[in-house]
């Protein structure tokens, strides 16, 4: 399998518990612990693994104003930017990178510098993941009208990658990401085409049934 089709079997298979709850807004939530460890056996089964690294970002620049004939200097706000890769192992050349920004508080009550940027990355990581792997982030209370309309949700996005794998741009995405130069150029001879975008549908779906559904 391919990088997408594994990642299509890890959004299905999934099952990452709300293991926290706030006492407070009387809700269970899951952490980015909870993801990871419910994902490190989906990993192992399918031949996976990922890392995660953090930078901090700033997001609108720095720029000057100018108030009552005084110049004022402000800074853009400061994020903190979590980046997942996805690591085909069977094909360590197929990755597959998304990011996602948290922003940092210059002060927080209780907190000193080190924690916020902790609690920054963890929300980061947590958006990061949520969005690779179809995570549903809802605050749930359990009920078991919930439960069917997550299911609903998670079915109907499974849906939407598998359309987007199986379009025209998903399946030139999917040629370009993981085939190398060499056996990209051997398929486009084979089809007596120069660039990929002059492939038919037809071809397309020739080329990604004999090359991805070995």
């Amino acid at each position: 399998m391919n990088i997408y089709e594994k990642l299509l079997k890890v959004q299905v298979e999934l099952k990452a518990p709300k293991g926290q709850y706030n006492s407070f807004g009387k809700y269970k939530y899951r952490s980015c612990e909870d993801i990871l460890e419910a994902l490190k056996p989906v990993l192992d089964k399918l031949k996976l693994t990922l890392f995660i690294s953090d930078e901090i970002v700033e997001v609108g620049g720095s720029y000057k104003t100018i108030k009552k004939d005084e110049t004022v200097e402000s800074e853009g706000r400061k994020y903190v930017k979590a980046t997942i890769t996805l690591v085909n192992i069977e094909k360590p050349d197929e990755i597959i990178k998304i990011s996602a920004l948290a922003r940092e508080e210059e002060t927080k009550k209780g907190q000193d510098g080190s924690q916020i940027t902790g609690t920054s990355s963890s929300y980061a990581r947590k958006y990061a993941l949520n969005g690779l792997f179809l995570i549903d982030d809802t605050k749930d209370n359990d009920t078991s009208d919930s439960k069917i309309e997550r299911g609903n949700r998670a079915e109907e996005e499974r849906k939407k990658v598998e359309e987007y794998l199986n379009s025209r741009p998903g399946m030139i995405e999917r040629l370009k990401e993981n085939l190398s130069s060499d056996k990209l150029e051997k398929v486009l001879k084979a089809y007596k085409v120069e660039e990929i975008w002059q492939m038919s549908d037809e071809q397309l779906k020739e080329a990604c049934e004999k090359i991805f559904k070995k």
